[in-house]
């Protein structure tokens, strides 16, 4: 029987709305983690490693996401694997944030001039040390924007887990519209739910890039 919308959809949406910023959560932690290893092992690896991650990084911004969570979904159980669409998607987003950010991390370590390295060598410091104590400061200051705006992408993107069963806010808007069929007062709901989570996220970065660009041209 179909039903009028009303609060307790709104609230259904809620929940929904939790597990896509949860998934986003994981997404940016465990994507951020690997992605800091891979822009790592891009700059300073010997050059087969730098070969694997290059591939690594080219085959994951190559493809579209929606054909990575398939793989991982079907993928785990084709390999005796029994999991669950929230394993599966949450490593499927783990890999794919850590493609893009490690790529993005990579230039702004590069962007580091040389000579921040030579003052570190003319201190005696170790490798891990200019690493921990030189280089990556600087470079964290140049990736903020990038990065902040790149996790707006991440929540857009975690809509996409709706497509497998994964019950997040779009899939709740889904169901909530099957129920009411309201298709359009459910999705605008829908609609503003993100934009209230991506909106503040795109005008920070804006704000990190001003401020950086700013700071530069002093």
């Amino acid at each position: 029987m179909l039903r009028e919308f009303g609060i307790d959809d709104i609230l259904l949406l809620l929940t929904g709305a939790k597990w896509t910023v949860l998934l986003s959560l994981i997404a940016f932690t465990g994507g951020g983690l690997l992605g800091l290893m891979v822009a790592i092992g891009r700059v300073f690896g010997p050059g087969p490693l730098k070969f694997l991650i290059e591939c690594y990084i080219r085959a994951i911004q190559g493809t579209p996401l929606l054909g990575q969570l398939f793989l991982f979904y079907f993928g785990f159980s084709i390999f005796g694997f029994d999991v669950s669409a929230w394993v599966a998607i949450s490593v499927a987003m783990v890999f794919f944030s850590s493609a893009f950010l490690g790529d993005s991390w990579r230039g702004c370590i590069e962007a580091i001039p040389k000579t921040q390295w030579e003052a570190a060598d003319a201190l005696g410091m170790s490798f891990v040390q200019k690493l921990c104590y030189v280089v990556l400061p600087q470079a964290a200051r140049i990736a903020i924007p990038s990065t902040v705006g790149f996790m707006a992408q991440i929540v857009k993107n975690t809509s996409l887990a709706a497509v497998v069963g994964f019950v997040d806010l779009l899939r709740m808007g889904q169901l909530v519209t099957a129920a009411t069929f309201q298709p359009l007062t459910v999705y605008l709901v829908v609609a503003f739910m993100y934009f209230a989570m991506c909106y503040p996220l795109s005008q920070w970065s804006r704000i990190l890039e001003r401020r950086y660009n700013a700071t530069h041209q002093h």
